[in-house]
């Protein structure tokens, strides 16, 4: 007996947990929006606010508010819904922006069955080369000096192409230089690639990818007895 009730009030306390665990994450991106915009939450909430006053009005005016009434809180809830998660998505870039290993969290965020894998090429300027494997094909996505990362890009392209064959390989900087991708932009441009591979085709790359040598090899000549090589940045997850 004593055990079912323990059984049962640890059922109950997992239940009760669960919404709990929401409103807290809720309460903390509210507070990462309101610190990188103040004016973010004051707008979500008149946003509602007007759309279920219009349907109020509406419904009164016509004799229809039993219909718009709830069609209007409905639709007041979805639009605060949809614009706290773009600014939540804008506080989230705005956060890792110039941070080392920013382009990987954000990879590493996309739905759509892709396989990440942070800083797969460095260099001792710790210039880094991410790697994603998904249905457009492979995405290269450089973090680092414009001027080395070419350089970069085109030996891990080398590399990859022994085998990947004719699968699609695409690279990407990411920086606000000219011909680079800004970090708020990089999901979004990724996600429009064309859609190259069947999900066996990605499964059977992953598989050749993986046989692949590490890139990351010490420079030839001897260390330093002082120095070591430079670690490649963690990625930061959000």
């Amino acid at each position: 007996m004593a055990n079912k009730a323990a059984g049962s009030a640890n059922r109950k306390g997992g239940a009760d947990g669960a919404p709990s665990g929401r409103i807290k994450q809720i309460r903390m991106v509210a507070g990462i929006i309101r610190e990188h915009n103040p004016r973010a939450l004051p707008l979500i909430a008149m946003t509602a606010i007007i759309i279920i006053g219009v349907c109020v009005l509406v419904g009164l005016l016509t004799g229809l508010a039993g219909l718009l009434i709830p069609v209007g809180v409905l639709a007041g809830v979805a639009a605060a819904m949809i614009l706290f998660g773009r600014f939540a998505q804008s506080a989230q870039y705005a956060a890792v922006e110039g941070k080392p290993g920013a382009a990987a969290a954000i990879l590493q965020s996309m739905r759509g069955g892709w396989t990440v894998s942070p800083a797969v090429a460095a260099n001792r300027n710790m210039d880094v080369v991410h790697r994603a494997v998904g249905k457009p094909g492979v995405v290269l996505v450089g973090e680092g000096s414009p001027t080395r990362l070419p350089g970069l890009l085109a030996a891990e392209k080398k590399r990859i192409s022994r085998v990947a064959y004719e699968t699609p390989i695409y690279d990407f900087q990411v920086g606000n230089e000219e011909g680079q991708v800004p970090i708020s932009k990089l999901q979004r441009k990724i996600m429009r690639l064309p859609r190259n591979l069947r999900g066996s085709e990605v499964s059977e790359l992953n598989y050749r990818l993986k046989a692949l040598p590490q890139s990351l090899q010490m420079p030839k000549g001897p260390m330093p007895k002082s120095g070591r090589m430079p670690k490649p940045p963690r990625p930061r997850t959000r």
